[in-house]
């Protein structure tokens, strides 16, 4: 039950970061340009995974640190899945391309939002105390 909680609340987080993704094309990157927008955009999504986190604490059933960390390890695998497959299938990327987004250029904080992720069920477990 935890598992199909945590892949749900997974779900609704990749709903958050699609519609960041277009909010950045769309209005940051014209506005700010690419630096800026790819570090506001990356704040703007690590807050609303905490917030999903801290909503569905209850319902996940983050009782303990361990679990947390669980649903952590579940929730950054299916992140960083999902974005190579999409990128490598559905967009044609080239490995090269991909790994781009985890060295921090043109401002990308990247491989900060996973680390949110990542430990977000903790801290969300500890505001829901």
């Amino acid at each position: 039950m935890v598992l199909l909680r945590s892949i749900a609340a997974w779900l609704l987080i990749l709903v958050f970061a699609v519609l960041n993704g277009v909010f950045r094309e769309a209005v940051l990157m014209p506005k700010l340009g690419k630096p800026a927008a790819f570090v506001l955009s990356g704040a703007l999504l690590s807050g609303w995974i905490v917030v999903v986190a801290a909503v569905l604490a209850r319902w996940l059933g983050l009782k303990d640190v361990t679990r947390s960390l669980s649903v952590g390890m579940l929730w950054l695998c299916l992140t960083v899945a999902f974005e190579f497959g999409f990128d490598r299938v559905m967009q044609g990327r080239s490995w090269p391309e991909m790994l781009e987004a985890y060295t921090f250029k043109d401002g990308n904080i990247w491989p900060l939002v996973l680390v949110v992720t990542f430990f977000a069920p903790v801290v969300a477990r500890r505001f829901r105390e």
